[in-house]
């Protein structure tokens, strides 16, 4: 049967749909007369129409039609849409045609005791069994009506474009349950759904809407491959990253594609219904339980008074905005240098939080003057110094810049926030800080180790958060390998053991608000990023979750350590230079005595000549200033590497040995 669309309805359709409800009605009225006709004829199996058909079903079949219309009106019945019918329905059915039968029986005992077994009586010689076959009728057509009509609809649903989809259905729950309703509903038809996978023992071989239990998540590959399935839909909202990760290994060298249901908070408060499903992605996988946090300790911090948010339009410093407007600060001051992700934050901020107060501040935070006045203006009483160069090959042969920027940059806000009267100063630093081997992580220490001056000198309280890299955020690895990979490859990796760790932007920002609360000047936090993860296996991750095969559909290739890059980062939170917090995620980082006057004078210095010396004078001067920063030899190299080893991925070419590495396209920072 050909299927129908919104633009190709019909005029009987249109019409339906404008007088639904009399429609209904009429419907019900014809229905509640066919089960009393129905229980008429059962009387005497339908035969000697002359006994039952004028004496009973004619004179008497007004009485329980005009008490159902009555009845299932006050029910609300008519206003319940077909093609949507279940369980609720068929109960509301049963319950208005108990109500209407037990009327029924009223007005004919009124009848019988009115009437004193008067010959003109109305229900003179009426059966009594009819009562009960009348309510059995009714309950039987009007729900079977009801069922055709939703089995109308989801047996004569056009097909969608790209053809129909087999599908598995991980998960045989209420959520698993509801996927599969929803997909019968779809206006389009786009999933023939082999079965369901679950763990659960007692739902194995069992059928749900007469779609099967196939068997365990453990088997999902081969059963895949038996019922030639091409999507996975994931009917899990709670499902564990670890348990994820697990399926998503196992299904690698496949070309399936993975799918998952919106949140269950989002599904229970009625923003998205189930079957608005949407791609796997990496954050899925290497997300972690949601932050718990002392939101009255950080509604103290920031409740009613000024913040000031340096980079507010970079993936961090936006989130930081966007976290903060939630515990309604007195004002928002967005300081930004690139106008365009200024604005972009400004009208986000105005659609989620119109009540707060906010400007824009186009800045330089290496413009003294600019910066200054803007302090003076807005008089904050928080800030939050998210702005700084990242880009760790670029740096390298920038290291001018990532000084002027990361440090004198600092410098200068901070002094601001000092002379303006700030009360806490929180700056985001980076794991790259610790044992530094690139001059972006060099800078950002030396940054540390300058507020960590002034605040001895001054009232301002200076608090540092160090974390790694963050999913998702600008020029991080996760948007360069999706871009990769939607090219067709190939995936470029520095080298097969190099490992990073990862955490969402939300989470790392929460987790900072978290920090700067509980701070109280001086201390350098450190957040738990979880365990490790080798860069290669989110690379073959990435590839499988968007339907493509590692090594055969999408090659992986090996481009060597660029300048500045450690294999791992050290961030270990285990150490004995680390000591927890009354947060099971933060903290914080025990430091050693520094001669603070030196410190002071070094980085004045390091900022005069950070446009006149050489690079080989500058990385001295830095390595002076931080005793465990090993430079890379190599660090002012151009940004085109050398021919790339030979790669330890099955299917990638021997003849891919070289490949050119732009840092702004693939560097895998935070």
């Amino acid at each position: 049967m050909p299927g129908r669309t919104t633009q190709q309805r019909t005029p009987f359709y249109r019409f339906l749909s404008r007088y639904r409800n009399a429609v209904s009605v009429s419907a019900h009225v014809l229905l509640f007369a066919a089960a009393f006709f129905t229980a008429c004829g059962m009387l005497d199996n339908f035969w000697h129409f002359d006994r039952w058909f004028r004496p009973v079903f004619l004179r008497l079949v007004w009485f329980p039609v005009i008490i159902k219309v009555v009845v299932f009106y006050l029910l609300g019945l008519y206003r319940a849409f077909w093609r949507y019918v279940g369980m609720r329905d068929a109960v509301q059915v049963f319950r208005a045609t108990t109500w209407s039968t037990c009327l029924f029986i009223l007005v004919y005992l009124l009848d019988r005791v009115i009437s004193k077994a008067d010959p003109f009586a109305v229900f003179y010689e009426f059966p009594e069994s009819i009562f009960i076959l009348d309510w059995g009728a009714t309950i039987v057509l009007v729900i079977g009506a009801r069922a055709a009509v939703r089995l109308y609809y989801e047996e004569s649903r056009l097909v969608a474009s790209g053809g129909l989809s087999r599908c598995l259905i991980l998960g045989a729950g209420n959520t698993g349950e509801a996927l599969l309703r929803e997909i019968f509903r779809m206006p389009e038809d786009r999933y023939r759904v082999a079965g369901f996978l679950d763990d659960d023992p007692g739902k194995q071989a069992a059928r749900i809407h007469d779609v099967p239990v196939l068997g365990t998540l453990d088997e999902v590959r081969a059963i895949a491959e038996q019922y030639h399935v091409s999507d996975l839909l994931i009917a899990m909202p709670n499902i564990k990253q670890k348990r994820l990760q697990i399926i998503v290994k196992l299904c690698q060298g496949t070309n399936l594609r993975f799918r998952t249901v919106p949140a269950l908070p989002d599904v229970v408060a009625g923003r998205v219904s189930v079957s608005q499903m949407r791609d796997v992605d990496i954050n899925d996988l290497l997300g972690r339980d949601p932050v718990q946090l002392d939101n009255a300790a950080i509604a103290a911090f920031i409740e009613n008074r000024r913040v000031v948010v340096t980079g507010a339009g970079g993936s961090i410093g936006s989130e930081i905005c966007r976290q903060v407007a939630r515990y309604k600060p007195a004002r928002i001051v967005l300081i930004e240098q690139a106008e365009n992700n200024l604005f972009q934050i400004d009208r986000e901020l105005s659609a989620l939080a119109p009540d707060v107060p906010r400007c824009g501040r186009v800045a330089d935070i290496a413009d003294a003057a600019r910066i200054e006045r803007v302090f003076d203006e807005e008089r904050p009483q928080v800030v939050f110094h998210a702005a700084a160069h990242k880009h760790v090959p670029l740096m390298e042969t920038n290291i001018g810049e990532a000084i002027k920027n990361n440090v004198r940059g600092t410098m200068l806000v901070a002094e601001a926030a000092c002379r303006s009267g700030v009360e806490k100063f929180v700056m985001i630093s980076t794991d790259k800080a610790v044992n530094p081997t690139s001059v972006m992580g060099c800078s950002k220490r030396v940054a540390e180790l300058g507020l960590q001056h002034l605040g001895r000198r001054h009232d301002t309280q200076f608090i540092t958060v160090r974390f790694g890299n963050v999913l998702g955020s600008s020029g991080s690895v996760v948007p360069i390998f999706q871009e990769q990979i939607a090219r067709g490859g190939p995936v470029t990796v520095t080298h097969p053991d190099m490992t990073r760790y990862f955490m969402t932007i939300p989470e790392a920002t929460q987790l900072v608000l978290q920090a700067a609360a509980m701070g109280s000047g001086g201390e350098i936090f450190v957040l738990d990023m979880g365990e490790p993860v080798r860069i290669v296996d989110l690379a073959r991750q990435m590839i499988t979750l968007m339907g493509f095969r590692p090594g055969e559909d999408v090659e992986i290739m090996f481009t060597g350590i660029r300048p500045g890059e450690k294999l791992f980062e050290e961030l270990s939170v285990c150490g004995e230079d680390m000591s927890p917090t009354q947060h099971e995620k933060i903290y914080v980082w025990r430091q050693r005595q520094e001669d603070w006057d030196r410190i002071a004078d070094e980085i004045d210095d390091l900022v005069c000549q950070a446009d006149r010396a050489s690079t080989a004078d500058l990385k001295r001067m830095l390595k002076r200033m931080v005793p465990e920063y090993q430079p890379d030899p190599n660090g002012d190299a151009p940004l085109v590497a050398p021919a790339a080893p030979e790669s330890h991925e099955p299917g990638v070419a021997d003849e891919a040995v070289g490949i050119e590495r732009l840092a702004a396209v693939q560097q895998p920072a935070k």
